[in-house]
């Protein structure tokens, strides 16, 4: 596993960037890699779960994977996710459980991007032995947010999108009208393969998941949404890791 700081000249902030490689002989059209948001809190889950369930891919569905963890500096990661996650917005439309706990900055979500894009992708990709048609993208909460959004806004860059507990209730659910125009303008989305949970406690989280996959299914995606049984939103990741990889791998 390889650790190091990249400084982005699109957000002007710096990550912690983690890298694991799999042991054994890398697949002729290289490995498929996992890019992970928030990796201080789920890198080590995902990396785990690959790491131990591809010694037996025939009974666990999971082979060997690239998995990168893009993680903020912790003593500012509360106020930066709200900035990277998130969309441009000239004003918010919040819910009541969330009003007064918002920071005053937000809407970085294209810088971020762009951080992706251009900044981490290349340097990983041009160092490691990759599969450029197997990208994943996970995120949880507002990461789950920012990973809908680049399905609705970046199509063409990730073939799996696992989007748990996302936020939907953003800045009035505007990721249901993304989607919705999205669809109706005739984007094309149709290799991608998204992955949404839910903790089956989340309230009404648990709703807005099943309006998105009815919509991304009328859509015709490869979708499946998971209702993770007695999970809340502080529990469900560890508990959707592997189901959420094997989804990729069944793809």
């Amino acid at each position: 596993m390889n650790d190091f700081l990249l400084n982005s000249h699109f957000t002007n902030t710096a990550y912690t960037i983690k890298v694991y490689i799999p042991d054994g002989q890398t697949p002729e059209a290289g490995f498929p890699i996992h890019y992970v948001l928030d990796g201080l809190s789920y890198f080590g889950f995902v990396k785990d779960a690959v790491r131990l369930q591809q010694l037996n891919q025939m009974k666990t569905g999971i082979g060997p994977a690239i998995v990168v963890g893009i993680c903020h500096q912790e003593e500012e990661m509360r106020e930066r996710r709200f900035i990277d996650y998130t969309a441009p917005a000239e004003e918010l439309v919040m819910p009541k459980h969330a009003k007064g706990k918002i920071p005053s900055i937000y809407g970085g979500g294209e810088q971020f991007f762009s951080f992706i894009e251009q900044e981490l992708i290349p340097l990983i990709e041009g160092k490691y032995p990759v599969n450029t048609k197997q990208r994943t993208l996970f995120g949880h909460s507002l990461g789950g947010y920012f990973a809908l959004w680049c399905l609705f806004n970046h199509p063409e860059k990730f073939e799996h999108i696992i989007a748990i507990s996302p936020s939907i209730w953003w800045n009035g659910e505007e990721l249901m009208e993304m989607g919705a125009r999205f669809i109706a303008h005739g984007g094309s989305i149709k290799n991608t393969g998204v992955f949404i949970s839910v903790g089956e406690r989340e309230g009404f989280m648990v709703e807005d998941a099943k309006k998105m996959d009815t919509m991304l299914k009328i859509a015709n995606l490869k979708v499946e949404c998971y209702i993770a049984p007695g999970e809340n939103h502080a529990s469900v990741v560890p508990t959707v890791v592997s189901r959420a990889l094997r989804f990729c791998s069944d793809k």
